[in-house]
């Protein structure tokens, strides 16, 4: 089984920075893709950034790009979102994933990954 534990959520004024962690237990071997997702009230989840476990190769949406980056650690099993200059409109719960299939990246369509975590709140004060 695949355990995903995200951590480092918080209150936060616009313009400031969170990083969040998500470390992740069980059969991480078989991880291609780990990401982050958000859910921000009364809207659907939708797809953050990615990262490829293995070459270490990422995607980003749209709204986050040159303000979040996402890395990961493969001796620490532990995926982070380094997300700076904060906005409003990025208050949300933050979930982590992770892919054990390799044929399908259309995260943005999905919504998730093949495993979540429960999540972790970030709050961007204006």
């Amino acid at each position: 089984q695949v355990q995903l534990v995200e951590s480092g959520g918080g209150l936060v004024q616009a313009g400031g920075s969170l990083r969040l962690s998500c470390e992740a237990s069980g059969r991480t071997f078989s991880f291609y893709y780990m990401g982050w997702f958000r859910q921000a009230p009364g809207k659907e989840r939708e797809f953050v950034a990615a990262i490829a476990w293995r070459y270490g190769g990422t995607t980003y949406a749209d709204s986050v790009q040159g303000r979040f980056t996402i890395s990961r650690d493969k001796a620490e099993n532990t995926v982070y979102l380094q997300m700076n200059n904060l906005k409003p409109e990025d208050t949300a719960v933050y979930y982590c994933g992770a892919d054990v299939r390799t044929y399908d990246t259309t995260w943005s369509k999905r919504g998730g990954m093949d495993y979540m975590g429960k999540g972790t709140l970030v709050t961007v004060a204006s």
